[in-house]
C-alpha cells in the first residue's frame, strides 16, 4: 500500500493529450480520466487524440492541452531543437517504458531492420514518437529513411490492417507491452517480432540524440498470441507525463497523486501501467519536476 496522503480540492477544466486510437497512450488516457473523475470530481477532464509524442508536445505548448504523454527522447529533441517555450516544460512523473517493436508476417525473410531496404514500412505518423525512433534506428542500420525504404506514414490504428492485407511489408511500433492492436493482429494473421538488439551499439554511436534509449528484452510471454519460443531483444525508452510551469501547483499535485495511486487499477487493463512506481516516478530526465508534483512526492516520502 502507498502511504496515506490527502488530496487538494481542484476544479476547472483540463485537457490531456494522448495518442492514436488503439494505442497504449489512448487506452491509458481513457482509464486515467476515469480515475481523475473519481479522485477530483470537480475537475472536468477532456482527452484529445494525437499522432503521438511529438504532436503531444506541440499541443501542450500551443495551449491545446494542459498535460500530455511523451517519450523522453521526443522531449529531449524538443529541448535540443529549442522548441517554442521549451524552458517551460515540466514533468509530473516517469510512467512506463515504450518498447520498440518491428512486426512482420511470420514467413517474412526480414531478420533485422537492416533487411528493410526496398520494402514498404509503416513508420508512424509524422507527429509520432515511433517515427522519431524509427528514423534513428534506420540510420543506425545504415538505411536512409526517404530513399532506402518506402515509408508509410500511418499510426497503429491502421498499420496492422495494412500488414494483414499485404499493403505493407513491415511496421514499427513503439508502445507499452502488450499493445492491444498487435495482440488483435496476431489473433487473425501469423506475424512475428523482429529483434532490434543488433542495433543497440550503432544506435548509441549516433551520440547524444540516442542517450534515452536502453537495451531491453521483450519476454516470451509479452504476446502469448504469437506462440513465441524465445525472448526478443529490442530497445526501450521512458514515457513521461508532461505539463508546463503554467499549470497550477495544486492541480499538478492532484494529477500526480492519481497517476501513482491508480497504477494497480489501470494496470489490470493496461499491463504496462503496472510499471508506474513511486520510487522511479521522480526520475524524469530530461525535465525537472513540476513544483506541484514535487510537493506530492515529498508528502508521501517514507
Amino acid at each position: 500500500l502507498l502511504p496515506f496522503d490527502s488530496a487538494p480540492v481542484v476544479r476547472g477544466r483540463v485537457t490531456l493529450a494522448t495518442g492514436v486510437p488503439s494505442g497504449v497512450y489512448a487506452r491509458y488516457g481513457d482509464l486515467l480520466k476515469d480515475d481523475l473523475a473519481r479522485d477530483s470530481p470537480a475537475l472536468d477532464v477532456r482527452l484529445t487524440r494525437s499522432e503521438g509524442s511529438v504532436d503531444n508536445l506541440r499541443k501542450l505548448m500551443a495551449g491545446e492541452a494542459n498535460f500530455a504523454i511523451a517519450t523522453a527522447d521526443a522531449v529531449a529533441a524538443y529541448l535540443d531543437g529549442h522548441g517554442r517555450d521549451a524552458d517551460r516544460l515540466r514533468a509530473c512523473a516517469r510512467l512506463y517504458d515504450d518498447y520498440m517493436q518491428l512486426i512482420v508476417p511470420k514467413g517474412s525473410p526480414v531478420g533485422s531492420a537492416r533487411d528493410l531496404g526496398k520494402l514498404r514500412v509503416g513508420v508512424g505518423e509524422d507527429g509520432s514518437g515511433v517515427q522519431l525512433i524509427t528514423r534513428r534506428l534506420l540510420e543506425a542500420a545504415g538505411l536512409d529513411f526517404e530513399r532506402d525504404i518506402t515509408p508509410v506514414r500511418v499510426g497503429i490504428d491502421q498499420m496492422p490492417r495494412l500488414l494483414a492485407e499485404g499493403k505493407i511489408d513491415a511496421f514499427f511500433w513503439s508502445g507499452g507491452l502488450p499493445t492491444a492492436a498487435v495482440q488483435n493482429l496476431a489473433l487473425r494473421s501469423p506475424i512475428r517480432l523482429v529483434q532490434l538488439g543488433d542495433l543497440t551499439g550503432p544506435l548509441h554511436r549516433l551520440g547524444a540524440k540516442a542517450r534515452y534509449y536502453r537495451a531491453a528484452v521483450m519476454p516470451v510471454d509479452a504476446y502469448p498470441e504469437l506462440h513465441a519460443t524465445h525472448a526478443v531483444k529490442t530497445i526501450a525508452v521512458a514515457n513521461l507525463l508532461v505539463t508546463t510551469d503554467r499549470t497550477d501547483e495544486a492541480l499538478a499535485e492532484s494529477v500526480t497523486r492519481t497517476v501513482i495511486r491508480s497504477r494497480d487499477r489501470i494496470g489490470v487493463e493496461v499491463h504496462a501501467a503496472q510499471k508506474v512506481d513511486l520510487r522511479t516516478a521522480v526520475f524524469t530526465d530530461p525535465l525537472p519536476l513540476h513544483d506541484g508534483a514535487r510537493r506530492y512526492y515529498l508528502s508521501v516520502k517514507p
